[in-house]
This record gives C-alpha cells, sequence and structure tokens, in this order.
C-alpha cells in the first residue's frame, strides 16, 4: 500500500480525519514520554493519525530522542505517524534525516521544506509505504512574508501546490496548508484537488473549523487532516475531547455530502432560482424604458437581491459551484449592481475581492482599483447580467491595466443578446447561472406568467 492508501484506510476505519498531535510541555525526558502515551492511550480510537512535534523531544537530548521512538512506537500499528520535524536539506543530507525519521523513529510520513528545491525531497519519497507533507500555506503569522509573494507563475505556496503534484508520482505526497487562511486553503484546493492537506492551526492558534472544512474538504468528505494538540493534551479528559472534535468534523463532512447528494437528486435548483426572481420583484413585466431608449415588456433589477439575504445566500452559492471549476487568485465585482452579489460569492466562496472604481478618487489614496491585489494575478468578473458584453470590456480594461489577468466572466443571468459571443471574440468566456430565454420557459412551463407575457419577451429578445 501507498502511504496515502494507508492514510484513507485508517481515516475509513475510524471515521475520522482527526490528527492528534503530540507537543508535550514537559520538564523532562520521561515526563514528555508519558504525557504523550496518556494521549495516545485516550485518543487512539478517535485519530486518524498522530503527529509528534521531534523539538520539544529534541531539547532533552538523547532521553528526548530514546522518549520520541517510545512515543512513536505506542500508536497503535495501523495508525500513521506523521513527524513533524520540517526537514529539508541536500543530498547525502536529506536522505539521512529520511533514514533517522523511518528507519531509526519508525515515522510514517514526515513534514518536510520544500525550499531547497525536489531534488531535496527525493529522499523521503522514494518509498511509497512512507509519506511526506510539503510546507506549503502555513499557519503562523509570518507565513506571508515569503509564501504569498507573488512570481510569474502565481504566489509561491501557488508554485509549491503544483509541484507537489508533480512529486507525486508515488501517491504518498500531501501538502500542509493552514487553516489560519481559509481563503487560501481553498484556492490550494483549487490547485491540488485530489491531494491530502495536514491542516495546523484548529484551536489555539484562531483556525475556524467549518470555514476550513467548507474550503478544503474535497467533494467526496475526504482529503484534509485536521490537527489538534494542546486543545486535546490540555483538556480535562483528553479522549472525550478528541471524540467530541472528530464527531464535529464529521457532522460538518455529513452536511457536505449531504449537499452534493441533494444537488445530484434533485434537478430544480434553476426552477427554485426562477421562483426566487419573481418572489423578489427582481423581474417584472411589462413596458419598461432602458438605458438605450429601448421599450423592454421586461425588467431585471438584481439590486433588490440585497432585500432577501435567504435568495442572495442562494445567488452567491450558484455562483461558487461556477467559480469551483475555474482557476484564479482574486473575484473581481462590477460596480455597482454586482457589488453586493460579488460581495456575498466572495464569502461563500472564501475568495478574496476586488472591485474597479467607475471614477477614480481624487483624494487619498487615488486608487484606481479597492482591495488587494498583486501584480500577475487571474481574476474573475462578476456582473450580475449579461447583455451586450460592453461594460465587461471596459471593465477588463482597467483590471488588464494594473497587471491582472482576466479569462473569465461569470454572471447570474445572461440575456443571450450577444455577450458571450462579444466577449468570446474577445478572448474571454462567459459563465451564466442561467439564461433570459431559460427562465422564460420555466416560468412559462409553471404558468408563472402568461402566454402573451412570454410572446412579448420572446419577440423582444429576437429583435
Amino acid at each position: 500500500m501507498t502511504f496515502i492508501e494507508i492514510l484513507e484506510a485508517r481515516v475509513r476505519a475510524a471515521n475520522s480525519l482527526l490528527c492528534v498531535g503530540l507537543d508535550p510541555r514537559a520538564e523532562n525526558a520521561e515526563d514528555a514520554r508519558e504525557q504523550c502515551l496518556r494521549v495516545i492511550d485516550a485518543t487512539w480510537e478517535y485519530a486518524a493519525a498522530f503527529k509528534p512535534n521531534s523539538a520539544f523531544f529534541e531539547i532533552f537530548g538523547a532521553a528526548g530522542m530514546d522518549a520520541l521512538r517510545d512515543v512513536m512506537a505506542h500508536v497503535p500499528h495501523n495508525i500513521p505517524v506523521i513527524l513533524d520535524a520540517k526537514r529539508g536539506d541536500i543530498a547525502d543530507t536529506s536522505a539521512a534525516y529520511a533514514r533517522a525519521a523511518f528507519e531509526t523513529l519508525g515515522a510514517t510520513a514526515i513534514t518536510v521544506n520544500p525550499y531547497l528545491g525536489g531534488d531535496a525531497l527525493a529522499p523521503f519519497l522514494k518509498d511509497a509505504e512512507r509519506g511526506a507533507f510539503v510546507l506549503c500555506k502555513t499557519s503562523n503569522a509570518g507565513a506571508d512574508e515569503f509564501q504569498t509573494l507573488a512570481t510569474a507563475d502565481g504566489a509561491v505556496y501557488e508554485m509549491v501546490a503544483r509541484r507537489a503534484q508533480g512529486w507525486n508520482t508515488k501517491n504518498n505526497v500531501g501538502l500542509v496548508v493552514g487553516a489560519t487562511d481559509p481563503a487560501r486553503l481553498a484556492r490550494v484546493r483549487d490547485l491540488a484537488r485530489e491531494m491530502w492537506f495536514l491542516v495546523p492551526g484548529i484551536g489555539a492558534q484562531g483556525g475556524d473549523l467549518e470555514a476550513t472544512l467548507r474550503a478544503g474538504l474535497r467533494a467526496d468528505g475526504m482529503g484534509l487532516l485536521i490537527n489538534a494538540s494542546r486543545s486535546i493534551a490540555a483538556a480535562a479528559a483528553p479522549g472525550e475531547a478528541a471524540r467530541e472534535l472528530r464527531d464535529a468534523i464529521n457532522v460538518l463532512r455529513a452536511q457536505r455530502l449531504e449537499t452534493e447528494k441533494s444537488e445530484i437528486r434533485n434537478p430544480k435548483s434553476e426552477m427554485d432560482l426562477a421562483n426566487d426572481l419573481l418572489q423578489s420583484h427582481c423581474i417584472r413585466f411589462g413596458e419598461f424604458t432602458l438605458k438605450s431608449g429601448q421599450i423592454s415588456p421586461i425588467y431585471l433589477d438584481l439590486r433588490r437581491l440585497v432585500s432577501y439575504p435567504a435568495i442572495l445566500k442562494r445567488v452567491a452559492y450558484a455562483y461558487a459551484k461556477i467559480l469551483a471549476d475555474l482557476e484564479f487568485d482574486r473575484l473581481a465585482g462590477i460596480p455597482y449592481a454586482a457589488l453586493p452579489i460579488a460581495t456575498a460569492v466572495s464569502i461563500e466562496s472564501n475568495r478574496p475581492l476586488l472591485y474597479p472604481r467607475r471614477e477614480v478618487k481624487a483624494y487619498g489614496t487615488k486608487a484606481m482599483i479597492e482591495g488587494e491585489y498583486h501584480a500577475g494575478e487571474t481574476v474573475v468578473v462578476l456582473d450580475d447580467l449579461a447583455t451586450t458584453g460592453d461594460t465587461k470590456i471596459e471593465t477588463i480594461e482597467k483590471l488588464t491595466s494594473a497587471a491582472l489577468r482576466v479569462r473569465d466572466i461569470v454572471v447570474l443571468i445572461d440575456r443571450g443578446q450577444g455577450a458571450a459571443e462579444l466577449l468570446a471574440r474577445a478572448g474571454y468566456t462567459l459563465h451564466a447561472v442561467t439564461t433570459l430565454p431559460r427562465l422564460l420557459e420555466i416560468w412559462r412551463a409553471t404558468n408563472a406568467i402568461s402566454a402573451e407575457q412570454y410572446d412579448a419577451v420572446k419577440k423582444f429578445l429576437m429583435g
């Protein structure tokens, strides 16, 4: 079995994504040993893996290393042991570190630092039964000092996520991605859809469990090892604390899986959206003078969504489903109608948002684009509607002038009046949650509108 197969077998057997960290705060090696043995005995049935941190044993010299070996040997044989040592060096030194971890100490896997490149990690990856979790986007406060720096190929952490998949030729590589930055956790999941993530930062470091699972869980309910150390070891009853956390994770996993199944079983989402738009009066029928001067038998006013938070949340989820299949760094909302929608989508998808101003400020920062971004990043443009596509091109020009890249535009409704074709000729892809012609068919089929209203709008769209 490969390391990932070993890990997944344990995850299924224990019905757990919990990794119990072993970071003893001890006065001597024997105390460190006893602390960890107590935690293992109390929590093993709830643990998918254990993660001893070598630093808390190394401080006691040879006695500490003996204690670490005893602790790792005490873990039941079918439970992976991930040595948290963050190794990474060159040539024979790296090979020696690998032998120390796997042969001398008996680790199943180890955390490694990719800073020296793939050749430094190769000794840790040569045995398929042994694994390595590569530092990608860590949970510490200073992580952004280097990990989010922009390069021609994306941020540094994004490059690591991409390279790690190339190193994973034996199905034994995972990534370390912290819970303290769910937006970038979601980005790493976009880049590495099938890989396992070791996720520190829940508990004492302040990471949010629900946000972490929403951002990083795979569609099959797997792919994350949620690490908890001090919150379990310091609990009055470590076994109870581990069980409660395991169960909390599983509740959220079950909700995610039920959502996935519901979407497959229930094809009514577009029908629900059609009903929502009528009930919120975002769609109205009559005679309306448009900006172009045309008289329209239908008026789409998606600004009204701000007064219907439940509907706005469902709309945001619909956008997020489309975004899940796109590769990008940030969202860009088009002022003004789309900004509330874009904000809701940003929250729903845990992806950062910016927006280009219609008018550049003549004071303060004089910013043309509001929000944080870095040159070379890719943004997805969000708008409420697509009619001709002209406003999308204007927005894209502002973004590209700031050295941002645009490939995709996502809207709630494509009116079907040429926007997709115009944008395609310019090299962009328009994605729509739904189209006005499809909504018309739903409304007519359910008798939500009359035959006369249906015919009038169809004629207007065709003419």
